[in-house]
């Protein structure tokens, strides 16, 4: 067996060099669109007073969950502000929301798709499984041969990272809905699309928002391999703090990361589960409203009376 050796390393690296020869126009427009939105996103959220910002965070928080929750994000957002670091927090949220709307843009699509297609989820599945189980950094390697050092390959990397719970928890809800309901609504002659739209997805929405939920945790926990591709934020901060061994900057900026995985993390989960908080504000005004017609609907009621009884 010695000098035995399958070179898939060779292929996948020929593979590589290839698509950079000959699809240089097409990488040039992905890391176009992609500086366009990520720094047009940044320089909005930079540009926004902190005030406003705080404000805007806090009452999401409270209208989706609780005013405990606006409260917290009022604090996280103050001490990131006190640690010198809103502006890179800001360019990290910004490289969150971007790559998570990619990712969930192709992965929600996929996952409707391996739902309604037995043979599309067999072949999914095991690619689901390798670029779950591939070290994230593995991805940069590639990204990097593309695009170069910057945000876009720490973007690209990201989104790649990311999108399998997207698709695996889109295709857990869509198949989840039970059989029963989708066929009463092929009994009363609802299309396919029709049924979808208004049986399965429905129903698949919390499942589907806790893919949601962790497609932007996944892609905020890259945010530290994102800076070693050169995105700027709190992940390129965090790399150098580890090439200085400089432990307190390290620490605050691992901490501005926790503070905003935190935040995204109990909005994101309120939204697919909004009857699990009856003291968000949302279901507190939903209440008042159910409250305000239920008594507008008694009074019509006890008025229409006396008019029966004459008419009687």
């Amino acid at each position: 067996m010695d000098g035995f050796r399958i070179p898939i390393g060779d292929g996948i690296a020929s593979a590589v060099d290839w698509a950079k020869d000959n699809l240089e126009g097409l990488l040039d427009v992905v890391a176009m669109v992609v500086r366009f939105l990520v720094d047009g996103l940044t320089d909005m959220l930079v540009a926004t007073p902190f005030a406003v910002t705080v404000v805007l965070a806090a009452l999401l928080a409270w209208y989706v969950r609780s005013w405990a929750l606006a409260l917290g994000t009022v604090i996280s957002f103050f001490v990131i502000l006190g640690m010198d670091l809103w502006v890179p927090a800001m360019q990290t949220l910004a490289l969150v929301i971007v790559a998570a709307a990619v990712a969930l843009a192709i992965a929600i699509p996929l996952g409707i798709w391996s739902a309604r297609n037995d043979t599309v989820g067999a072949v999914m599945k095991p690619i689901l499984d390798f670029m779950q189980t591939m070290p994230a950094m593995v991805y940069l390697i590639p990204a990097i041969v593309f695009f170069s050092i910057g945000v876009v390959p720490g973007l690209v990397a990201t989104v790649i990272f990311s999108l399998p719970p997207g698709v695996r928890l889109t295709e857990l809800g869509i198949r989840g809905v039970e059989s029963e309901t989708v066929e009463a609504g092929q009994a009363f002659g609802a299309s396919s699309g029709q049924i979808l739209r208004g049986i399965q997805l429905p129903l698949a929405m919390p499942t589907i928002m806790a893919g949601v939920n962790q497609v932007i945790m996944l892609a905020l926990s890259m945010a530290v391999i994102a800076g070693m591709a050169g995105a700027d934020g709190l992940g390129k901060l965090v790399v150098q703090a580890i090439s200085t061994v400089d432990t307190g900057d390290g620490v605050e900026a691992g901490l501005g990361v926790v503070l905003l995985a935190v935040f995204l993390d109990r909005v994101t989960a309120a939204l697919g589960n909004p009857h699990d908080y009856p003291g968000s504000l949302r279901n507190v005004l939903a209440t008042r409203r159910l409250e305000r017609r239920r008594a507008a609907t008694a009074e019509a009621e006890s008025a229409s009376a006396p008019d029966q009884l004459v008419g009687a």
